[in-house]
């Protein structure tokens, strides 16, 4: 008895390499260029995006809402405030729960970035494809985003 390989047929090739591509793809070029126009990474963009929507936020949930480990959100918020876009603050008596928040010059840099972002995502992505397209992608990957994060810890629905 010989051992089959699993395959995919040509429709869900196609359908599994374009997610891929695009998993793969898009962050860089969105880093590109909010790094270029904004001197903010993607991931960055996205902590100043989830304070600004949900204020003063626990790293743990920051992490979460954010997708990242506590070490790499650490690092990362380490840099932000040395350049003062966030601030952190212990929450309790014994200093363990700490929060982030956004600062005046962090709300700033949000603002200033978020119309090129805009612009950049419409010109890559939604431009791209016509309404009935926007639609079937909602309604074809928000499946799959439940099933990969079905606490709803990770972006607008963590806030």
């Amino acid at each position: 008895m010989s051992y089959q390989v699993p395959r995919m047929d040509a429709a869900q090739s196609r359908a599994w390499l374009a997610i891929v591509g695009t998993a793969e793809l898009l962050p860089a070029a969105l880093d590109a260029q909010l790094q270029a126009d904004a001197q903010l990474t993607h991931f960055e963009f996205m902590v100043l995006t989830t304070l600004r929507r949900s204020g003063a936020t626990r790293m743990t949930r920051l992490a979460a809402a954010t997708n990242a480990t506590l070490p790499r959100l650490s690092k990362v918020v380490s840099r932000m405030e040395a350049r003062g876009l966030v601030e952190r603050a212990s929450g309790d008596a014994d200093g363990r729960a700490v929060s982030v928040s956004l600062t005046g010059d962090g709300r700033r840099a949000l603002v200033r970035a978020t119309p090129g972002h805009l612009d950049y995502v419409r010109k890559l992505v939604i431009d791209r494809l016509t309404p009935e397209q926007l639609e079937a992608v909602a309604s074809a990957l928000e499946p799959v985003v439940e099933a990969l994060d079905p606490q709803h810890r990770f972006g607008p629905a963590a806030s």
